[in-house]
C-alpha cells in the first residue's frame, strides 16, 4: 500500500507512537509526504527553540525510510479544484492546507493515514483514520 502521511502522523510515527509505527512498517509499500504537510512541520519546527533537531530527524527520516516528497503542481492543483468544489458542493470545510494534502494524496493514489476526521468528507481519496 502506498501511505501518505498527514501532519500528526508523522509527528506520531517521529515520536514512536506504537500503531502509527506499526501501521507504517507492515502496510506500506511506498511512503509519501505531501509538500504542504513538510510546510506545516517546518511552521511548527520554527515556532519551538528545537529547529535544527526537528529538522535534523524529519531529513533523516525521509532518507532513512526513502521517503517520497509529493510537489505541488499543475496536476495536483487541478485535483486541489476538483476535491475543494466537491466539498463546497456538499457544504463541507476542512482546512485549506488540508485540501492541498488531499489532493497530493490522489494524485498519487496512496491512502492517507491521518487522526483528522474532516478527511473523512473527501471521497476522491482512500483514507486511513486514526482514533485519537
Amino acid at each position: 500500500m502506498k501511505i501518505v502521511l498527514d501532519t500528526n502522523t508523522y509527528c506520531d510515527f517521529a515520536e514512536g507512537i506504537d500503531n502509527i509505527v506499526d501501521i507504517v512498517a507492515t502496510r506500506s509499500k511506498e511512503i509519501f509526504i505531501p509538500a504542504p504537510v513538510i510546510g506545516e512541520l517546518h511552521y511548527g519546527f520554527r515556532k519551538g527553540d528545537r529547529f535544527e533537531v526537528n529538522d535534523g530527524n524529519l531529513r533523516q527520516i525521509i532518507d532513512l525510510l526513502k521517503i517520497q516528497i509529493i510537489d505541488v503542481d499543475l496536476s495536483v492543483a487541478r485535483k486541489y479544484g476538483t476535491i475543494f468544489l466537491e466539498l463546497v458542493k456538499k457544504g463541507r470545510k476542512i482546512p485549506i492546507n488540508d485540501v492541498w494534502v488531499a489532493a497530493c494524496c490522489m494524485e498519487v493514489g496512496g491512502t492517507l493515514l491521518t487522526r483528522d476526521r474532516h478527511f473523512n468528507d473527501v471521497d476522491q481519496i482512500d483514507k486511513m483514520v486514526i482514533p485519537p
